[in-house]
């Protein structure tokens, strides 16, 4: 009995280490749907927006955008950027930074079955919005997007509710629990109220959710437990 035992949990581990294998597999393929995860390298404001998120696997991400196919089937990204809700080509989303191998540091998140049915709605409601504005504010109460903003707001379920939540947003500093400079500037310039605590969303904590599964890695993000 106890060698039977022993065996099954053989087994369980070497499934286990395949599948942490296979997240780096080079037959790794798209699909619509498929969310990627990015560390930006925008020095200050990636910086603070990471210092008070926490990715999947203590990854520091900065940006998402979710995969689709264009009129021509082919993939690009949608996402919200500085000039607004956009269509990317692939190579161009992934050529954004590297690591110190000089790989692409983007993270692939994938919808569990279950919420599967919601990329084709997803999808033509992002097509929908592209040319919206980038929403600078941080509002989600208004016709402006930014990144993980679209995601949530395109991705519902079978009953019409969001599949990621909402969390209260932080622009202080954990360490000192004061304002990010580079966030008083920020916001002084656009002369509006810092939106401390006011509910948002952003791409540690949709990575870090219930409704995905990670699939693949281009490239190691910074913050990544080895």
């Amino acid at each position: 009995m106890k060698i039977r035992y022993l065996l099954f949990f053989i087994n369980i581990a070497f499934l286990v280490s395949c599948s942490n294998n296979n997240i780096n597999s080079k037959n790794f393929k798209l699909k619509q749907g498929d969310l990627l995860f990015q560390d930006l390298d925008c020095r200050h404001l990636c910086d603070a927006i990471e210092k008070v998120t926490t990715g999947y696997n203590e990854a520091n991400f900065s940006h998402v955008g979710v995969v689709a196919k264009n009129d021509k089937n082919k993939f690009i990204v949608i996402e919200a950027i500085s000039k607004g809700v956009t269509c990317t080509s692939i190579d161009t989303f992934l050529n954004r930074s590297f690591n110190s191998q000089n790989k692409p540091k983007v993270v692939v998140g994938r919808l569990k079955p279950k919420y599967q049915k919601s990329i084709s709605s997803a999808i033509t409601r992002g097509f929908k919005l592209k040319g919206k504005p980038y929403d600078n504010i941080f509002s989600m109460d208004d016709s402006a997007y930014y990144c993980s903003e679209l995601i949530y707001k395109i991705f519902l379920d079978n009953k019409n509710k969001p599949i990621f939540k909402l969390n209260p947003m932080v622009f202080k500093d954990p360490e000192t629990n004061k304002t990010f400079p580079v966030w008083q500037n920020y916001f002084k310039k656009l002369k509006v109220n810092i939106p401390e605590s006011k509910l948002g969303i952003n791409p540690g904590s949709i990575s870090r959710s219930k409704a995905i599964d990670i699939v693949h890695i281009y490239g190691y993000p910074s913050g990544w437990k080895m």
